[in-house]
C-alpha cells in the first residue's frame, strides 16, 4: 500500500493484498515497502519523461525492522526465506535511489486505506492527504 505525494500533495495512491504469506509483521511491511518502491520509481521515470528531475526519493516506513532489513545487503537467517523479488527495494536503498525514514505510526498516511482507524485519527490522516469532507452534515 501506498500514498504518493509531489511537492507535499496527493498524486496517487494504492493498496494491494499480498500474494504471499508473510511470517511477521516485520516481513510484511517489508514487502508492502518493496512495492511502494516500485511505484516511486515508476512515478520518478514519468518525472523525468517530462523533463523534471529528482533526487533521491524519500520512502516513509513505520517499521523500523522493515527499515533495517532494506538497509542491510546481507541475508540473515531471519530474512533468507524471503522470496528473492521482494528484495528489490534493497538495491534501490544502495543505490541511493530511494532513502527509507521511519515515520511514527500515528503519521503513517498509508494506514488511511488498510486499517479501522478512530474517527479522530481518521480525519487528521484526511486532512493531511489534503483531502476534503464536503459532504453536509445532520443538523
Amino acid at each position: 500500500m501506498g500514498v504518493l505525494q509531489l511537492g507535499g500533495r496527493l498524486v496517487s495512491w494504492f493498496s494491494k493484498k499480498q500474494n504471499s504469506i508473510s511470517t511477521s509483521t516485520a516481513e510484511a511491511e517489508y514487502i508492502a515497502a518493496g512495492s511502494c518502491c516500485a511505484q516511486l520509481l515508476w512515478m520518478k521515470q514519468q518525472l523525468k519523461d517530462y523533463g523534471v528531475q529528482t533526487k533521491e526519493i524519500k520512502l516513509l516506513c513505520d517499521n523500523t525492522s522493515a527499515i533495517a532489513i532494506t538497509q542491510n545487503p546481507v541475508l540473515h537467517s531471519r530474512t533468507k526465506h524471503i522470496e528473492i523479488r521482494h528484495h528489490f527495494i534493497r538495491d534501490h536503498v544502495e543505490k541511493k535511489h530511494i532513502s527509507i525514514e521511519h515515520v511514527p505510526t500515528e503519521d503513517q498516511l498509508a494506514d488511511i486505506l488498510t486499517k479501522p482507524l478512530s474517527e479522530a485519527r481518521f480525519n487528521k490522516l484526511r486532512e493531511e492527504l489534503g483531502m476534503m469532507d464536503d459532504l453536509p452534515r445532520d443538523a
